[in-house]
């Protein structure tokens, strides 16, 4: 597979066929790509909503409405939404499940280097929530490199996508009980196929010339 020749067709959907619906198995594949995303000291500070039906579509549709209605068709006509959401504060319970998690799944050889990771994540957690006062915006960064990974293996298995940070996080993260649980939500990504109306697929991309894009050393 040509990751370049995938990267220069990927484009940002105007517009969604409605009558077509991402597979099954494909919507599998980007939900375990999301779960696998890397993110800073193993923290996974995300949560993810995905919505498949109309209803779905519609609840998160409302945060568009509130403002920003031009990303409304767009949260509604595509086969998928999901909302990636991120902890607003750092969670001791949640903590402690990533690490048992790393436990179960085989990473530590013995119970010092559990306790050398613990150590580890909680030295940047900390850095973060005292040092540096920006856990919103460290937890942030990490959903981010969870999008950027959704983003492009949706191009690599030729699903289209809308990130969009057009809508009233207040709105939806009531309408998704989000901040009960410690959550806000972050940015939508629509999923699905292009309709004939999307004029962003007939326009050609347009990126900055490596040499101004790239310093070697």
């Amino acid at each position: 597979m040509d990751i370049v020749a995938k990267a220069r067709q990927r484009y940002t959907v105007k517009s969604y066929d409605r009558e077509r619906k991402v597979p099954a198995d494909i919507v599998a594949q980007l939900r375990e790509v999301l779960r696998l995303a890397p993110s800073s000291v193993n923290s996974q500070p995300w949560h993810f909503v995905v919505a498949a039906t109309p209803e779905g579509k519609e609840r998160i549709a409302r945060a568009a409405d509130a403002g920003f209605q031009y990303n409304a068709a767009k949260i509604r006509d595509a086969s998928h939404v999901i909302v990636l959401a991120t902890k607003v504060a750092p969670d001791e319970a949640q903590l402690a499940a990533v690490l048992e998690q790393e436990a179960k799944d085989g990473r530590f050889v013995n119970d010092a280097a559990k306790s050398s990771q613990h150590a580890g994540r909680m030295s940047y957690t900390n850095l973060h929530r005292f040092t540096q006062k920006d856990v919103p915006f460290w937890y942030e960064k990490q959903t981010y490199i969870a999008l950027g990974n959704l983003l492009q293996a949706a191009a690599l298995l030729d699903v289209g996508a809308t990130p969009m940070e057009g809508f009233s996080a207040e709105v939806l993260d009531k309408e998704l009980g989000l901040r009960d649980k410690g959550f806000s939500a972050t940015v939508i990504v629509s999923l699905g196929y292009s309709s004939g109306e999307d004029f962003n697929a007939k326009l050609p991309k347009s990126r900055l010339p490596a040499d101004q894009v790239f310093t070697d050393i």
